[in-house]
Formats: C-alpha cells, structure tokens, sequence
C-alpha cells in the first residue's frame, strides 16, 4: 500500500499505522479511508494528497 503526502503540510499517510486518533486503523488503504477524513496536522482534504514515491 502506498503511503500519500499532503501538499500543504508534508504530512505523511502511511496505511501501515493508520491514523488512530481519526479512528482509522492499520491497514487502511489511503483510497478507503472515509470521504471526511482530513489530514490530522492541517485539516487539508484528501485531494490535497499525493502518492509517494
């Protein structure tokens, strides 16, 4: 599963630890996390993100 930075704050998303405090668990592929969710540091959307490399 690939990990997505956020453009805006450089915020990683990485499936592999979720996002726990937003209630996403390990595991969770970046394209099923729920359409609300919003990057943890900055509150961008997800159409803010990028694959990374």
């Amino acid at each position: 599963m690939n990990q997505y930075q956020c453009k805006v704050c450089n915020y990683t998303y990485d499936p592999e630890q979720g996002d726990p405090d937003s209630g996403i668990e390990p595991g969770t592929a970046f394209a099923d996390l729920p359409e609300d969710w919003v990057c943890p540091q900055c509150g961008a959307e997800q159409s803010q993100f990028e694959p990374v490399d």
